[in-house]
């Protein structure tokens, strides 16, 4: 059994308050003498010290019930906050669990995006590689214009490096019947210029980098409308594709002039965009030639089609004549069934009181010759 330390502390200070008024009266009785007096406060002493005594007992059972009762509340409540706790790990066990689990699975993708962004760093790289070569990044554009037209435009509408008179070979000649005749395509890609301009960082630098790329872009114009334009063979006029939306961009966005001068020499700048475009228009041309083409047919066809239905009607008409005839042989023959149902109604319907009235009614018989016996 567990006893209150405050309980014994005021137990030893009772103790030592008793011992020490014992103490005092026992002085007092060796100086005083008074035997009665000091016996009735003894008496009176010892029953104040069993009074005492009795309600310290009564304090120490109230403490020890108390305690036990605050004991079995707090073991309660232990409990109670046992259980919570066991109830909240447990929950944030599963919470945990299901977080881990998305992080893993969150963790999955990132390991895949980050494969993907490798690969892609990689064919980035390439790409990179590809276009610090003039012949590579020739290729490239040729590569991405074949893709344009071959999707756009019928086989026998284009042409891949096509040779000239000149002995010039365009990279594509789209076949358009005169006028305008046949269109040249010319892929550039003044990639080098570009980077100059972009890299640029003050104002001087940029002017710089700016006549470089403009110079770029005229030379190439220059190249095609020398080569690709030939008269009473091609168009008067050449595309040149840029396989890059933003050259094309910055070309027309900041470089007004050198457009202008590509207009002047009929030399026509595009990027995958606009020819995109033109090469759908050119469609839609080549379809009207088409169908021009094959309006005289059409027209025969027509023209044999109507005959067709010119005969036609006639033989409906005599079909109809046909009919007509059908309905009144069927109406004579209505009629004349009639007439045989009505005097075969009436042979039946004679009695043979009437033979001596149909006899007379009837005409007479002629006489047979005689036939004279020799």
């Amino acid at each position: 059994m567990t006893i209150d330390p405050n309980m014994l502390i005021i137990i030893l200070i009772i103790l030592v308050v008793g011992l020490g008024v014992g103490v005092l009266l026992l002085a007092l009785k060796q100086k005083s003498g008074g035997g009665d007096q000091l016996g009735a406060l003894i008496q009176k002493f010892d029953r104040s010290t069993q009074e005492l005594s009795g309600r310290l007992a009564q304090l120490s059972d109230d403490s020890r019930k108390s305690q036990s009762e605050l004991s079995k509340a707090l073991q309660e409540r232990l409990d109670n906050v046992g259980q919570r706790m066991g109830s909240s790990l447990a929950e944030a066990a599963t919470k945990t669990a299901k977080s881990i689990g998305e992080i893993q699975t969150r963790l999955s993708v990132i390991d895949d995006a980050q494969k993907n962004i490798l690969e892609l760093s990689g064919e980035i790289v390439g790409l990179q590689n590809i276009l610090s070569n003039k012949q590579a990044r020739g290729a490239f554009g040729e590569v991405q214009l074949k893709d344009l037209v071959s999707s756009i435009l019928p086989p026998n509408a284009y042409k891949f490096q096509a040779t000239l008179s000149n002995n010039r070979v365009a990279d594509c000649l789209i076949q358009l019947p005169n006028p305008p005749g046949p269109i040249a395509v010319d892929a550039k890609f003044p990639l080098e210029s570009f980077h100059l301009l972009r890299k640029a960082e003050n104002p001087r630098d940029k002017e710089r980098a700016g006549k470089v790329f403009a110079a770029s872009i005229l030379k190439h114009v220059e190249d095609i409308a020398g080569r690709y334009i030939i008269p009473h063979e091609t168009a008067d006029s050449a595309l040149m594709f840029l396989p890059s939306e933003a050259i094309y961009a910055e070309l027309y966005a900041n470089f007004p002039t050198v457009v202008e001068k590509s207009y002047k020499k009929k030399v026509w700048i595009v990027s995958p965009t606009t020819l995109m475009a033109t090469l759908n228009t050119v469609r839609a041309i080549l379809m009207d030639v088409k169908m021009r083409e094959q309006a005289g047919l059409i027209q025969k066809e027509v023209g044999v089609l109507l005959e067709d239905v010119g005969r036609l009607g006639d033989r409906v008409s005599n079909l109809g004549r046909h009919f007509n005839q059908a309905e009144a042989d069927i109406r004579d023959i209505t009629t004349s069934t009639g007439k045989i149902t009505k005097r075969g109604q009436r042979i039946k319907e004679v009695n043979l009181e009437d033979d001596e009235e149909t006899k007379e009614s009837l005409p007479p018989k002629p006489d047979r010759p005689r036939i004279v016996k020799s």
